[in-house]
């Protein structure tokens, strides 16, 4: 199992989005995704998120909200555990991600975007769960086949 990090950093009503054009063969090639990464060895999941923030953004999170697991299964992969955070506390200078493009992007317009489908529930639990929570979001290519909620 790969593991990694997701996080939507959050400012006057909008999320900062990322979107994959950039790399070759990218599961999310095209899509739009947080910021985040792969855990580097050793690392906890705070540490790969504060480094994957910096590296994919420029900017420092100074607080953080842990969210919830998701758990990606898609046939073109090996299976993800992906620890998601929020955070509306960040300082810095907003860098180039060699990742694709970042833009920040309306909440309500998100879910306009070509997103994952299982993200669309992600989203809506973001807005609306205030504990943690978990997803097991399972793909055939870019089909959503199946999705269970903790």
């Amino acid at each position: 199992m790969r593991l990694s990090t997701l996080c939507y950093l959050e400012k006057d009503g909008k999320y900062l989005m990322l979107h994959r054009i950039s790399k070759k063969n990218d599961v999310n090639k095209e899509k739009w995704i947080g910021v985040g990464g792969k855990f580097e060895p050793g690392e906890a999941p705070e540490e790969c998120l504060m480094r994957e923030v910096y590296e994919e953004t420029g900017y420092r999170l100074l607080d953080y909200r842990f969210r919830g697991v998701l758990t990606f299964i898609c046939d073109i992969q090996e299976p993800e555990y992906i620890f998601l955070y929020t955070s509306s506390h960040f300082a810095g200078e907003q860098t180039d991600c060699d990742e694709g493009v970042l833009e920040w992007v309306d909440k309500k317009d998100v879910l306009s975007l070509n997103l994952w489908e299982g993200d669309k529930r992600m989203f809506r639990y973001l807005n609306e769960k205030t504990e943690p929570f978990s997803l097991k979001l399972e793909y055939q290519g870019d089909t959503l086949v199946n999705i269970q909620d903790f």
